[in-house]
């Protein structure tokens, strides 16, 4: 007998296999390290395996598919229904092999070795702008214990803290204002390496004719392409531009019954970070639409002023999303607003 179909539960060391037969009998239930992973799936016949989209996983589809194996990978809330059972490795294997087969199955688009490098540039990126908020908050929240306030804001606090520092009458003792000159220069080292992530991510633009594209929109700069570019690649998996605003979490929630539509805020599904790109860039473009006699603009600015700046910016990054999986998609330029 020979499997046609097998669900790999995915792990650090332990990886579990399920696979079946045409008729749907169990062929092979085992567990396997990383070793007997790949002398496995050499010598097994091609069949379509599935995995969930979890760490490793693009990985491991690569390695497969260089086997000559079919890989598709299944984002974990939609194998939950097939576990029977409790959770565990063997189950969970089970469960993927049986969602790998259903004909309505979505699937998750496998990365290249390229996107995930630029994937984890914005990883590291978006964890030291985390850490500079936390370090500019706690620098702030220690001079307000000695009655100094400082506005909110990143570039208030770089401009303040050489001010208080050389303040001769400033009240702070020897030991804090030497506190504080660490700190001073700690927030100078994480911006160093923040704009050293900058600078990489605007040479991968530079060299990289789809990101050269998508900056031609307005409210999309260098990060939030380069994000887009790394997340969804070609993004010929959604099937229109409304499905992929959907998956990014842009369009509004549904809770329908009854033919009648009840629709809610927007539904904040898939990527936040990718989503927070989108909607901080649309809410720089909508600040300068009102100085504009564009199409576009004029919608933009009128939607702001009919409900509120909130909505419009989410309904401008709902739009940026749909034009940049045209973009992507049918791999041509951005043809403009038109006037």
């Amino acid at each position: 007998m020979y499997a046609t179909r097998v669900g790999v539960d995915l792990a650090k060391s332990v990886l579990q296999v399920h696979s079946v037969d045409r008729h749907e009998k169990v062929v092979a239930r085992k567990k396997l390290n990383r070793a007997q992973m790949h002398a496995y799936f050499k010598s097994l016949a091609p069949s379509l395996v599935g995995m969930e989209a979890c760490a490793t996983s693009h990985y491991w589809a690569r390695t497969l598919m260089s086997y000559g194996h079919r890989v598709e990978l299944i984002a974990a809330q939609f194998v939950k229904p097939y576990v029977k059972g409790g959770k565990n490795d063997a189950n969970d294997a089970e469960a993927i092999c049986e969602a790998v087969g259903r004909p309505t199955m979505r699937f998750v688009a496998i990365k290249t070795v390229d996107q995930q490098v630029m994937q984890a540039e914005h990883r590291i990126r978006s964890r030291l702008v985390r850490a500079r908020t936390a370090l500019c908050n706690e620098i702030r929240g220690l001079l307000g214990e000695f009655g100094i306030v400082v506005p909110v804001g990143v570039p208030n606090l770089r401009k303040a803290l050489p001010v208080i520092e050389d303040q001769e009458d400033s009240g702070l003792t020897p030991r804090f204002l030497m506190l504080l000159g660490e700190l001073a220069e700690e927030l100078r080292q994480i911006d160093d390496r923040v704009t050293l992530h900058d600078k990489r991510i605007q040479g991968a633009a530079r060299a990289d004719h789809r990101i050269r594209r998508l900056l031609e929109i307005e409210g999309i700069g260098p990060v939030s392409a380069s994000a887009l570019v790394a997340a969804v690649g070609d993004a010929k998996q959604f099937a229109g531009g409304r499905d992929m605003a959907a998956w990014l979490g842009l369009v509004p929630s549904q809770h329908s019954s009854g033919g009648k539509e009840r629709l809610g805020g927007i539904s904040k599904r898939g990527d936040t970070y990718l989503r927070t790109l989108l909607i901080h860039g649309a809410r720089a473009a909508l600040n300068v639409c009102g100085n504009k006699e564009d199409v576009r603009s004029k919608w933009a600015h009128s939607l702001a002023t009919r409900r509120n700046r909130n909505i419009a910016t989410v309904a401008l990054a709902n739009k940026n999303a749909r034009i940049a999986w045209a973009v992507l998609s049918r791999d041509e330029d951005y043809r403009g607003a038109k006037r």
